[in-house]
């Protein structure tokens, strides 16, 4: 998981103020896609907004950049759990979809992602539902935990600790049937800055090595795949989507986060986590 070479950079103020904007014009895009997701719209349909709200807010997508990806967002429906490639496929009601997104402002980068059910929570049905809430508060989980003087294996200690709650709270099971979720490992966040996947990894588990000690100015990108089954995963013949062998569905979320001298500053967060953060008992420090 970690190495001797893996480290965690930090970055000047100036310099994580570049990162919020460029987190803005994610946040800005993902809520954008995510009212637009109707029943009938498709997945390219849905990528060709996503780009057109980076390019109009004046900063560029940040995946073309990866080597042999072209599309602006990830969009993975159901048993698809990330990577999924935008095309013909159309939205149906009750789908539950992941949706992943970075952008790139004077050269600075942010990540994010959502899970989402279209026709909204009434047409999702009560395990999706429980799956996607258990994903994003073990996501808050490891915001939190990514504070000055902790270590970043301690995030993924506080994913799964809260993964391990969610599946106590539902002890009783979904229409009789006990909740199980899987915990995907292999795929992991990042550190983030002049390039969308820096050191050092960041895990989604508990981690023997507890790898390097956060500081000041740090920042990563925190993103916990859940499944409602088996944790394992295979890769589509278009090789980039990864999907559940067992067909179980998946939810998906992310934040690119910063530690400042007062707190936590989510990035790609609208109001910065502080509505999330202080219902937590998080330390909320904005720059702005």
């Amino acid at each position: 998981m970690f190495g001797r070479r893996e480290r965690l950079e930090t970055k000047a103020p100036h310099e994580l103020r570049a990162m919020r904007r460029a987190g803005l014009v994610v946040a800005s895009t993902l809520e954008t896609v995510t009212i637009q997701a109707a029943a009938g719209i498709t997945t390219g349909q849905l990528d060709d907004l996503a780009r057109e709200s980076i390019l109009g807010q004046g900063a560029r997508p940040s995946f073309p950049e990866v080597p042999g990806y072209r599309h602006t967002l990830c969009v993975s429906v159901n048993e698809a759990v990330v990577h999924g490639i935008p095309g013909e496929r159309k939205l149906h009601d009750g789908d539950l979809v992941s949706v992943d997104c970075g952008a790139i402002v004077d050269g600075w980068h942010a990540d994010a992602a959502v899970t989402f059910v279209v026709g909204g929570d009434e047409a999702g049905s009560a395990q999706d539902l429980a799956l996607n809430e258990a994903t994003r508060h073990a996501l808050w989980a490891g915001i939190v935990a990514f504070r000055d003087g902790n270590h970043v294996g301690d995030i993924g200690a506080a994913v799964e600790e809260s993964i391990a709650q969610a599946m106590q709270r539902s002890s009783a099971g979904l229409d009789g049937r006990p909740c199980a979720y899987g915990i995907v490992e292999g795929f992991e966040g990042h550190g983030i800055g002049r390039a969308m996947h820096m050191e050092p990894g960041v895990p989604n588990v508990r981690v023997r090595d507890r790898g390097p000690r956060i500081r000041v100015g740090a920042a990563v990108a925190i993103e916990p795949m859940i499944t409602l089954g088996s944790s394992d995963t295979y890769d589509l013949e278009d090789g980039w989507t990864a999907a559940t062998v067992d067909g179980s569905r998946a939810a998906h979320w992310e934040h690119t986060v910063a530690v400042t001298r007062t707190g936590l500053w989510v990035l790609t967060a609208l109001d910065g986590g502080q509505a999330e953060l202080l219902a937590r008992g998080g330390p909320f420090g904005p720059l702005d």
